[in-house]
């Protein structure tokens, strides 16, 4: 059963809430979002939201739903017709779970670890950060290989989690080490006019 309306808590500076907005302007069905200050991020109003207090969470008349790699997939197998998931029983279906998972499992701790803040405060630590994140971006840019999405010839939630996580790399301070070809892919992914909107509603 459909949501009759999906609602998203935010907070403000976080970057995740991003990659759920962007997949409901995909999909293209109205829902809400309340964008809260940090107090309020962590009181324990929403700490009944998410046990960590953290963000996003995407609220729906059936309960709460955290981690965005989950909301995002979710989103997608409620609206089928997106075809932000591939269909059950298929190896694109899996090959999107593989991606989904491998964004926040992989790229971002080793991206946050290898940014220049953190170089500040342990260099040695950071560059092997960023040796591991090198490594998992180039794997991203082997499995593109000239394609414009990473599953099928359509945007998937898998582009949506791998998309983001690189775009992690402004605020890490290393966008422009990013090979050419993974910039391109980011730079085609920020020109979708849903990523437009959904930029505009979670940084607006």
């Amino acid at each position: 059963m459909v949501p009759a309306v999906l609602h998203v808590y935010h907070r403000e500076g976080a970057g995740r809430p991003l990659r759920i907005l962007w997949t409901l302007e995909e999909v293209g069905i109205p829902y809400e979002i309340t964008r809260m200050s940090r107090e309020e991020g962590s009181s324990e109003e929403h700490r009944r939201r998410h046990p960590l207090a953290r963000v996003p969470v995407l609220e729906s008349d059936h309960g709460n739903i955290f981690e965005s790699a989950a909301m995002c997939m979710h989103i997608g197998d409620l609206h089928p017709e997106s075809g932000l998931m591939p269909a059950l029983d298929t190896h694109e279906r899996g090959l999107v779970y593989q991606w989904a998972v491998f964004a926040p499992a992989e790229m971002e701790p080793s991206l946050f670890a290898a940014s220049k803040r953190a170089a500040e405060q342990d260099a040695e630590r950071a560059a092997s950060a960023r040796g591991r994140f090198d490594t998992a971006a180039a794997a991203v840019e082997d499995a593109l290989d000239g394609r414009a999405y990473l599953v099928g010839d359509a945007l998937t939630v898998a582009d949506v989690l791998v998309a983001t996580a690189l775009l992690f790399t402004v605020r890490a301070g290393f966008f422009e080490d990013l090979s050419p070809a993974l910039q391109g892919y980011v730079g085609a992914m920020r020109e979708r006019p849903a990523f437009q909107r959904a930029f505009e509603r979670t940084f607006g």
